[in-house]
């Protein structure tokens, strides 16, 4: 999922969501009028920002609209909405009734979302519309919606982290190649920082952000936040080693600067590709880094590090990442959306979109484009095959990235004022998001 969604865990709450959503949902996207018995030659669209900006959105997804238009009659009315509101703009969609026909979801909150009971399943008939499941990565699909259950929505975009570096500033600091362990990735930090400098950038602001490093950092400490049931168990001694891990940075080992822990933007982005940081962990960044005026030769990409050479879950290098596509069930277009997300997850679609926004195709068939044969998406595409793993899909997932992102973000705080952060002090703000949980 691609960040940022900073705001206050009483946002995840259905009453917050529905002050947001206001006068953004349609309710059906019928051009008829009510009655008629023709099909609605009309949807509504909402796309998540995934592009360097909302006009960039639209640039890159309004000649495939029409294109879609033009192949069935059907008007596309497009919305991109940035990712700081879109959760609280669905969860007030999905309550009121009044939403979209088709939108673009983060895939950490598949389960999440599934559980209201709004999203179209697709079950075996529905996935058949668009090719059957075994189009789909299989990676993918696991973060589609509770296991054992008919997937909420269709992965259209995947994404991993990877461990970008700075070439130049690694030769200049006498570094040969990229961290395998976190120890060395602190070790090498701790070269590169200097003359206002760092060693790695962070985005300690986005609650979204710090909660999947968490996730990260926890699996590789064989912890996963939640017990086999479902129940948090955001406070055990794996999820205060990773939270500590991570807020470490700015405070124990010093190398990412104080002022990151306020960054929520791609920020973090921008200084590594100013080369005010040696190192960035980041979702496919190759098109964040391109507008901001660095060029491929200028970095390379290693997968995350590991605490110590390994497999399993200790070998976990990155959550599976990605946007999935929804249908709302109350639609008064579901043929027309499903002709939508044929559309959008064809072969052709998959190879032209993901492209332009530098991600890897969920459908297998459109991997084979030499587009995606860059030397990031190789290493990208090998992580999310093989050391890859998708966030909890249980109904309270995305509770969990506001609650434990929230509390990160604190510590973060606390950092960058010089505060010392101690295993006590991460465990006290765990165990209070935990209490949060529970309400």
């Amino acid at each position: 999922m691609r960040r940022s969604r900073a705001r206050n865990a009483a946002a995840v709450t259905l009453a917050a969501a529905l002050t947001a959503v206001t006068a953004g949902c349609g309710g059906g996207s019928s051009t008829d009028g009510e009655g008629s018995n023709d099909k609605p030659k009309e949807l509504t669209y909402w796309a998540s920002n995934q592009g360097t900006s909302i006009a960039h959105d639209k640039k890159v997804l309004g000649p495939e609209l029409k294109r879609f238009e033009k192949q069935t009659g059907i008007k596309v009315k497009l919305e991109v909405i940035p990712w700081d509101s879109l959760l609280d703009r669905i969860l007030g969609a999905t309550s009121s009734g009044q939403g979209p026909d088709v939108l673009n979801i983060g895939n950490t909150w598949s389960a999440s979302l599934q559980a209201t009971g709004a999203l179209l399943p697709w079950d075996d008939a529905h996935m058949k519309k668009v090719g059957g499941a075994k189009r789909f990565q299989p990676s993918a699909l696991a973060a589609a919606g509770a296991p054992q259950k008919d997937p909420a929505a269709l992965p259209i975009y995947s994404l991993a982290y990877g461990l970008y570096y700075n070439k130049k500033m690694f030769k200049d600091a006498g570094i040969d190649e990229p961290p395998a362990t976190w120890a060395e990735l602190v070790k090498d930090g701790k070269k590169l920082t200097g003359d206002g400098k760092y060693g790695v950038a962070v985005e300690g602001g986005d609650p979204v952000e710090n909660s999947h490093h968490a996730f990260i950092l926890g699996k590789q400490h064989g912890h996963d936040f939640f017990d086999p049931s479902g129940k948090p168990t955001f406070d055990s001694d794996g999820a205060v080693k990773a939270v500590k891990q991570y807020v470490d940075l700015v405070g124990g080992d010093k190398i990412a600067p104080p002022g990151n822990a306020e960054y929520a933007k791609r920020e973090s982005v921008r200084d590594f590709a100013k080369g005010k940081a040696g190192m960035l962990l980041w979702q496919a960044a190759a098109t964040s880094l391109k507008s901001n005026g660095m060029k491929p030769g200028q970095y390379g990409v290693a997968p995350v590090p590991v605490q110590a050479p390994g497999s399993g879950e200790k070998g976990t290098r990155s959550m599976v990442a990605g946007i999935n596509l929804a249908v709302f069930k109350n639609s008064d277009n579901i043929d027309g959306s499903m002709k939508f997300a044929k559309f959008m997850t064809s072969d052709k679609e998959q190879r032209t979109l993901n492209a332009a926004y530098g991600s890897i195709p969920p459908v297998k068939a459109a991997q084979s484009d030499k587009a995606f044969d860059t030397p990031d998406l190789k290493v990208l595409r090998e992580v999310l095959a093989s050391s890859s793993a998708p966030l909890p899909q249980v109904p309270d997932e995305s509770k969990f990235e506001t609650l434990v992102g929230n509390a990160m973000k604190d510590l973060f705080a606390d950092a960058a004022a010089g505060r010392k952060v101690t295993d006590a002090s991460v465990k006290k703000e765990l165990s209070a998001a935990q209490q949060q949980m529970r309400k």
